[in-house]
């Protein structure tokens, strides 16, 4: 009897990409004019300059794409190495400012999701892996650093500290409503943060010659 050799099955071509970028950014700032809410995936599309089937073919929900949107930001691969060491945890908190690491964007996309997180744990899973996630490990590569400068309280929790900027702000957004602005989020870091960690004021935990 012929032993009939079985040919593999072909799984078509892969995904074309090339379009993803122009996608995602067209999905950025639909979610910038008009909010999650009234965000749609036609409406992608069309100012991405692609058929609707195109965008579907890669993210079958609006909550997949703006997933993909907001945590494809430029600030979602910021990492503790690209935080100078200004020699105090006021200091990098200040340069942390800078480079505009909590993105209001993010938060806000976050907002809209919120509603549909108890009803898709794959969604929860990836909104907490992909955008709270490494923005809580940077805080805390931040107090490890201030940490060995001998800056933080004795025993206190990294873990559960580095969780309070993400916490404080989600409530804002999530629950008060009030914005996410610059003064807001100097007053979380210096007038709460930095003595939550160092015990002290953030003017006294600064050292001297440090603006």
């Amino acid at each position: 009897m012929t032993t009939q050799t079985m040919e593999p099955r072909r799984l078509g071509r892969p995904r074309d990409t090339s379009r993803d970028a122009e996608i995602l950014q067209a999905a950025r700032d639909e979610i910038a004019e008009r909010g999650y809410e009234r965000t749609t995936m036609a409406a992608v599309a069309a100012r991405a300059g692609a058929g609707k089937a195109t965008v579907y073919r890669r993210w079958t929900t609006k909550a997949e794409m703006v997933i993909d949107a907001i945590s494809c930001t430029a600030d979602a691969a910021l990492t503790i190495d690209r935080i100078p060491d200004t020699g105090s945890l006021v200091g990098d908190l200040r340069a942390l400012r800078e480079l505009k690491h909590h993105d209001e964007g993010v938060w806000l996309a976050l907002a809209g999701l919120v509603s549909e997180l108890p009803h898709a744990p794959e969604l929860a899973s990836a909104v907490h892996e992909r955008l709270v996630r490494p923005r809580v490990r940077l805080v805390r590569a931040l107090l490890e650093r201030a940490s060995l400068r001998g800056e933080l309280l004795r025993d206190v929790d990294l873990d559960l500290l580095a969780t309070v900027p993400s916490a404080m702000i989600a409530y804002r957004l999530l629950v008060s409503g009030e914005p996410l602005d610059s003064d807001f989020l100097v007053q979380l870091s210096e007038e709460v943060f930095v003595p939550l960690a160092t015990g002290r004021p953030a003017r006294v935990a600064e050292p001297l010659g440090v603006l």
